[in-house]
């Protein structure tokens, strides 16, 4: 093969694979200028920190490096994984609200809780995965949004339409999803309830519904037709899920509970953890304009070389906190 030939293909295989080598999360991100944005940025760097972990286009985990309650640390090499947890409940305002469970009090004590087995057990023991949500918007600074440890209230949020809530409800049939915008499902459920069961079961007072919402980090940026989301307590990390949006934007081919499918040892064709419930696309419409990001403020600790503009390395004796400068949000 004549040698410019085979130096162009050898450039354009290595541009090929660059290009589609690169993930939704992989690189930080300049500071975000949208509210949608700004929350994907604090997901984004949180799923870094957790390494990545990921369900591949067929809903089947395909990396996972770390959980929940380990003391191995994360990925700025400081933070034991379980502890990490411990900062969403304290950095979301939420931790007090679990006082009578056993162990966040343990969580509370600054001087106490690095150390503390109970506080360890209350990670392990208690979902904190709405806790993500809400440590990710509150990071954010989404005004009029409420962080709350149960998915089902961020239902209620986008349900109230009292001119405050920054959810809108929608049916994830229906409209196409966006950066920022939560995508839920219920769990534990014997007959799948769908948005319709939804709206009715908050409309007749219902509550403890068990459910789980992901955050959408990209919605088809690259056009391939994949949509990407992360959710807290997913298989015990911070964990990107690969769905498919169609032409228009909405879901497409969306696992459903109560499809005929199996799921076992030598017939797993049917085995996926996109099957779910899917009940509700929270829209993210705050009723102000996003902020625009503070110069010389933004900093990261899991940082991708070379480094935007505007980006430096937090110093080494700053908390754990990522890309995104937050702002006060307003209690409804």
């Amino acid at each position: 093969m004549d040698r410019a030939v085979l130096a162009f293909a050898l450039f354009a295989f290595g541009a090929w694979r660059s290009a589609h080598a690169a993930g939704p999360c992989d690189a930080a991100a300049p500071p975000a200028n949208t509210w949608g944005g700004r929350v994907a940025a604090a997901a984004c760097a949180e799923s870094r920190l957790w390494f990545s972990p990921f369900l591949d286009d067929k809903g089947r985990l395909a990396s996972i490096s770390i959980g929940e309650a380990e003391s191995a640390r994360l990925a700025d090499q400081q933070t034991p994984a379980w502890r990490r947890v411990v900062q969403y409940w304290q950095s979301s305002g939420l931790l007090s609200s679990m006082s009578a469970r056993p162990g966040a009090s343990d969580c509370n004590a600054p001087d106490a809780w690095p150390t503390s087995a109970e506080c360890r057990a209350f990670v392990v023991d208690t979902p904190w995965s709405a806790v993500f949500v809400s440590y990710a918007y509150v990071r954010a600074g989404i005004p009029g949004f409420a962080p709350a440890a149960s998915h089902l209230d961020f239902v209620r949020q986008a349900l109230r339409n009292d001119g405050v809530s920054p959810l809108r409800f929608a049916d994830p049939d229906s409209e196409a999803p966006a950066v920022g915008d939560l995508l839920c499902f219920t769990r534990g459920l014997s007959t799948p309830m769908g948005a319709a069961g939804i709206r009715s079961y908050i409309a007749k007072g219902g509550a403890g519904l068990a459910m789980h919402c992901d955050i959408v980090v990209d919605a088809n940026a690259a056009g391939d037709g994949r949509m990407y989301t992360i959710g807290g307590n997913i298989l015990q990390g911070v964990t990107l899920r690969t769905l498919h949006v169609n032409k228009n934007g909405t879901l497409w081919q969306l696992p459903r509970k109560g499809e005929t499918f199996l799921c076992k040892p030598g017939d797993d064709a049917g085995c996926t953890f996109n099957r779910q419930d899917w009940v509700a696309l929270l829209k993210l419409e705050p009723k102000a304009a996003a902020p625009a990001p503070t110069p010389g403020l933004q900093c990261c600790t899991v940082c991708t070389l070379p480094m935007p503009p505007g980006m430096h390395r937090c110093p080494a004796t700053a908390p754990v906190e990522p890309l995104v400068q937050p702002v006060a949000p307003t209690t409804p």
